[in-house]
């Protein structure tokens, strides 16, 4: 089953604090080893340096946790520090309003931690996010021969803020429809490379623009931040996480 897991109990802290990928057949101590046994097969476990290797497949160290600090206030998380000896990974950040991640290449080491701001995901697709802009109503639009390219005239300048790469959009009534990516703009017009079948525009239909949401990133907002920090599956060293911090701001409307 895939959701299947392996705890430990700790007479310690009374619990069960730890899960475990690997299904063994059985499990038993003998001698102050532990021993299990998959596929008919007998293993030793703690025998060797590498770290997170069961029955010949390796896995990653994954840990989650929750900034709640004031619950009743909806906040701003703009960084995340990681007190450890190696960056991770954060694979998922979730709140009760948007959701982001964080690969580990994103955090740099600063006076003896690892730091990173807090960023979208590059799926994050949320037309209420400032990464959404609005241009204007359409004047004319033609298409490229051969077509691929679609033009986009307005009677107004489209401004500074619209550049390569931003995602057009068309907004029909309660849909929004992607056009295509930006591909050169002029004061009064946008080329843009369309993606599927060629869309169907008329004079005065608002045209809008999705920004890279990673780019546009300003942090995740809302009473709480979930997150899950992952190590890459090349690290068989041991590695240490003592805390786990952010910076957190009341947010104002």
């Amino acid at each position: 089953m895939a959701n299947e897991e392996t705890l430990s109990y700790s007479e310690g802290s009374k619990g069960w604090p730890s899960f475990y990928s690997y299904i063994p057949e059985y499990m038993m101590g003998m001698n102050s080893y532990f021993y299990s046994f998959d596929g008919g097969n007998l293993y030793r476990h703690n025998t060797n340096a590498i770290r997170n290797n069961y029955y010949e497949q390796q896995y990653s160290s994954s840990i989650t946790g929750v900034f709640n600090f004031k619950p009743q206030q909806i906040k701003v998380f703009k960084t995340m520090s990681l007190e450890s000896n190696a960056a991770w990974e954060c694979k998922e950040l979730i709140t009760d309003l948007n959701t982001g991640s964080m690969l580990d290449t994103y955090f740099e080491q600063k006076e003896g931690e690892w730091f990173s701001y807090i960023r979208n995901k590059s799926t994050t697709l949320d037309f209420k996010l400032r990464s959404a802009n609005g241009l204007a109503n359409l004047l004319s639009s033609a298409a490229a021969v051969p077509a691929s390219t679609i033009t986009l005239t307005f009677a107004e300048d489209v401004g500074s803020i619209i550049n390569y790469g931003d995602q057009v959009y068309l907004q029909s009534g309660a849909s929004n429809i992607l056009i295509g990516t930006l591909t050169s703009k002029k004061a009064k017009s946008i080329e843009v490379l369309y993606t599927g079948i060629f869309p169907v525009l008329n004079p005065g239909d608002f045209i809008f623009y999705y920004k890279n949401p990673v780019a546009e990133s300003n942090g995740a907002r809302g009473y709480f931040l979930q997150f899950t920090l992952e190590l890459p599956l090349t690290t068989i060293t041991p590695v240490e996480l003592f805390s786990v911090g952010s910076s957190i701001m009341q947010s104002y409307p």
